[in-house]
């Protein structure tokens, strides 16, 4: 009797509190892999030199006009000359990167990039300015292509997303660090204030690069170079899992042969094109294109001058304006950073061209009443309404359409056709953005600057709609099963 009561006992205290197959039936799951992180961001870090130069111009140019008397159209030129001279180095981008690796793509951008800002410091007309722009733009096309390309092929698929949007945060805290360069910097002699701001870029090129040498090169350049065990020891590094690392190399070389025994990256772009790869070419254009016609650059570029119009007449007021709009934009990259690998990429777009629909519209609207109000009689209601409008718009960009088009590019293009097709993509996106910079004064003086960003506004309408009908979800996604939604 008391032996059966203690093996009762002993049955009950050994019973499990939870069914063994609810428990194996959840494993952990792998840790995200912290040293392709790494890699990616120290890549990604290059950009924040290309928001630096490109956004400084907003303040620089109060300065600079009675500096060295530059006119409205001098302002206009140089301030969207970069966009169109860095066409040469994005479309040799790919080709530079193919040759000498995307790590040595990377520092030769840096190396461009710090000749560029000292030029800039030193300039004295007109002339060398546009001289030192163009040397800067070489370096800026380079990063702007490579960083992408480099994070997507470097970065594990749980993390993918986050990663190659890294990209557009650091050009965003590039643009934050120019509007705060302008703002603590102003109260300098007019003649050293706008040298020492484009001076301030001159060191960062060099950390970067020495930081750059210390990362693997990408596992998709060394395959296709035959170092196949170099490119197995990175991406042993850089995934999750030895299965995924085992799986990630397989369609690599898979990728590699494909492009060795077909008709050649550009071939296979232009002159024999797959209907799978007209359908991702066409996106890729499309997109990059609608993600500058918003008219970011525009508020990027001009914020003082759309500021001045809304009756902000202190220029410390209006500098100080805009770096709260560089933070926000700031901040406002996290939402899409740690979301689009939650929530997805469409979703995302989706909210962000609706978002920066509604806001261009509200703040033509509120520039409106501001001119109907007279000169000098905008009341601070206007002023106030301009400067959120102002802040939602760039929230709106920064969660979706900013940092999200050039990880979704990178993402839907084939291996062996990436680097050149995320060339022509920007490529599309730097002639989009060089007509809005260059020609947002002159457009205001012709049609009002309410009526630039009604204008603006109508074409986030279009993106929306664009984004709706063409783009498939791709969070999750290997690079095969992204081509199959593209070839149905």
């Amino acid at each position: 009797m008391g032996t059966t009561e203690h093996h009762g006992a002993a049955d009950v205290t050994a019973e499990p509190l939870l069914p063994s197959s609810a428990v194996e039936a959840e494993p952990a799951p792998p840790r995200r892999n912290m040293f392709a992180s790494v890699c990616a961001t120290l890549a990604s870090m290059t950009t924040i030199l290309m928001g630096y130069n490109l956004a400084l111009m907003s303040g620089a140019e109060l300065f600079m006009r009675d500096d060295l008397g530059l006119t409205d159209e001098q302002v206009e030129v140089l301030s969207g000359s970069m966009n169109m001279f860095m066409l040469a180095s994005i479309l040799a981008a790919g080709w530079a990167a193919d040759a000498i690796g995307r790590r040595g793509t990377v520092v030769l951008a840096n190396a461009f990039l710090m000749a560029g800002a000292l030029a800039m410091s030193l300039g004295g007309s007109f002339a060398s300015l546009m001289a030192a722009r163009f040397v800067t733009s070489v370096g800026v096309g380079f990063a702007v292509v490579v960083a992408p390309v480099y994070a997507a092929e470097i970065a594990p698929a749980s993390s993918r997303g986050l990663l190659s949007s890294l990209v557009d945060f650091f050009i965003t805290a590039g643009i934050l660090l120019s509007y705060v360069s302008n703002y603590a910097l102003a109260g300098l002699p007019l003649r050293l204030g706008w040298r020492a701001m484009f001076a301030l870029g001159v060191p960062p090129p060099l950390l970067l690069a020495a930081g750059v040498l210390a990362m693997p090169e990408s596992p998709r350049w060394l395959a296709m170079r035959g170092r196949d065990d170099d490119a197995r020891a990175v991406l042993v590094r850089t995934s999750d899992a030895p299965a995924e690392a085992h799986d990630r190399l397989e369609e690599i070389r898979r990728a590699v042969a494909a492009q060795v025994g077909g008709a050649g990256v550009w071939g296979e772009l232009f002159v024999r094109p797959s209907p799978m790869v007209r359908r991702i070419l066409a996106n890729v254009l499309v997109l990059y294109s609608f993600q500058q016609a918003s008219g970011i650059d525009a508020i990027v570029l001009y914020t003082p001058l759309v500021f001045k119009k809304a009756g902000i007449s202190s220029t410390s007021a209006v500098l100080a304006a805009t770096v709260a709009v560089g933070l926000v934009k700031t901040l406002s990259i996290f939402v899409a950073t740690f979301l689009s690998d939650r929530l997805g990429r469409r979703p995302l777009l989706l909210a962000s061209a609706a978002g920066i629909a509604v806001t261009l519209t509200s703040l033509g609207i509120a520039l409106c009443f501001g001119a109907g109000a007279g000169a000098g009689e905008t009341t601070p209601a206007v002023a106030a309404a301009c400067v959120a409008s102002v802040l939602a718009f760039v929230t709106a960009f920064s969660i979706g359409l900013g940092p999200l088009a050039p990880t979704y590019c990178a993402e839907i293009l084939p291996l062996q056709l990436r680097a050149q097709g995320m060339s022509l993509g920007i490529a599309a996106n730097r002639v989009t953005c060089s007509i809005i910079s260059m020609t947002f004064i002159s457009l205001a003086n012709s049609i009002t600057m309410a009526g630039c960003f009604f204008l603006y506004a109508s074409t986030a309408v279009a993106a929306a709609v664009f984004v709706y009908v063409r783009l498939p979800e791709t969070k999750g996604r290997s690079l095969e099963d992204i081509g199959v939604l593209f070839a149905k």
